[in-house]
């Protein structure tokens, strides 16, 4: 582990690989496999990342096969045969079975055989390099850990969000109502991000998912906050490309944010 500062960076969405496994997901169009992929979010972070040597996780497998998000237990009848949850309970939970905008991705449900394989191999394994992470700062001694999950949203909430057709701040910071890093930290990350010029919301749409629920346990000296970035900012959300220049201003932007957190906190 390069850093000696007790932070670190998790990136569960950015990743594009398609395994074998996932029939229903092969051939299908770039936009509608990209709709919900967080891309790039890996890219912009990863200037900051190298500068202040910061340790990170970034998945590799498309969170439509497995969403790292959830929890195995997140899945209804429209996904896998004989799941507990009926159908229209987890449409976009661990195996997504439509996109935020109403397309169809699972046409017929899986056997569970298939979803237990899915999750101990696309699952299980970022969630050990996270756990793994917390463990070898306890071993260098610290007693607190800080833990920034990285994200990116859409511009204008969906029909399948909490927001429907209204404008999104550039960034969304949350932490599960409170509950998932001391106050004082989560203080710290919005002003950080502030100061950088950044119009910043909090709790609002998004409050955490179950990476900030299950890893955010204050009490036990593990801090996790979710950081949603507003994806007009550095991509063409339609064609789902990179906007060069806008989106190297927000790499200069997420870098002064993580210094500061890093000068003031750590």
């Amino acid at each position: 582990m390069a850093s000696q500062r007790p932070l670190f960076i998790s990136i569960p969405h950015s990743g594009e690989k398609l395994p074998p496994e996932v029939s229903w997901l092969q051939g299908l169009p770039e936009p509608l496999l990209m709709c919900d992929v967080d891309r790039y979010v890996d890219r912009l972070y990863a200037p900051a990342v190298e500068e202040l040597e910061l340790p990170w996780i970034v998945a590799q497998w498309h969170r439509y096969v497995v969403d790292l998000n959830r929890l195995p237990e997140d899945i209804d009848q429209d996904a896998v045969e004989g799941a507990p949850h009926p159908s229209g309970r987890f449409p976009t939970g661990l195996h997504w079975s439509v996109t935020t905008k109403g397309d169809r991705l699972i046409a017929q449900p899986m056997p569970m055989s298939l979803h237990r394989e899915l999750v101990d191999k696309y699952f299980w394994p970022f969630h050990h390099q996270v756990e793994a992470m917390y463990k070898s700062f306890r071993e260098q001694g610290y007693t607190d850990i800080y833990h920034l999950d990285a994200h990116s949203m859409p511009s204008q909430g969906t029909a399948a969000h909490r927001d429907p057709g209204q404008l999104r701040a550039d960034i969304v910071i949350s932490d599960v109502d409170g509950t998932s890093c001391r106050s004082e930290f989560k203080d710290l990350v919005l002003e950080a991000f502030r100061h950088t010029g950044l119009k910043v919301a909090y709790n609002w749409p998004y409050k955490g998912g179950r990476l900030t629920q299950t890893y955010g346990r204050p009490g036990l000296g593990q801090h996790c906050i979710q950081v949603e970035i507003n994806r007009a900012l550095y991509m063409n959300e339609v064609s789902k490309q990179w906007l060069g220049p806008q989106a190297e201003t927000l790499q200069v932007q997420l870098r002064r944010a993580l210094k500061e957190i890093l000068s003031v906190w750590l």
